[in-house]
């Protein structure tokens, strides 16, 4: 299979990054969520099918966790010339995290491209502003 392509005008970014202190419906360890909201807009000339994601996720001690999986929330967009693609989730840490963050899929050409959402960090307010 050929490498995949970075075509310019495929982007991606975090548009909102939300702090929530999930309480007793998170697990003890991982108490702490993120919901992070994200757009993928395709201006090229070529209609994009986006198939799949992938997050490495560096945490405050160094350890890292790659996490991949087809689809983006359950989907597979199909994106023509100027659409673009909105979505949310959310990751759950027990601290400080920083996020790296791809999407993966073919052009109309069958051609494997790639866009990446650059790298943001996930970090545990004081307890103070975490409470409110």
């Amino acid at each position: 299979m050929p490498a995949s392509l970075a075509l310019p005008g495929l982007t991606a970014r975090l548009d909102k990054l939300v702090y929530h202190h999930g309480g007793k419906c998170l697990p003890p360890d991982q108490p702490h969520a993120f919901v992070y909201f994200v757009t993928i807009r395709n201006a090229t000339e070529h209609t994009v099918t986006l198939l799949g994601r992938k997050w490495v996720l560096t945490h405050a001690d160094g350890s890292r966790q790659v996490i991949e999986g087809d689809k983006i929330v359950g989907e597979t967009p199909v994106l023509t010339p100027g659409e673009s693609f909105s979505y949310n989730s959310y990751h759950v840490t027990g601290g400080d995290v920083t996020a790296l963050g791809s999407f993966h899929g073919i052009d109309e050409n069958g051609r494997p491209v790639h866009v990446v959402l650059n790298t943001f960090a996930m970090h545990i307010p004081p307890a103070s502003d975490a409470d409110r």
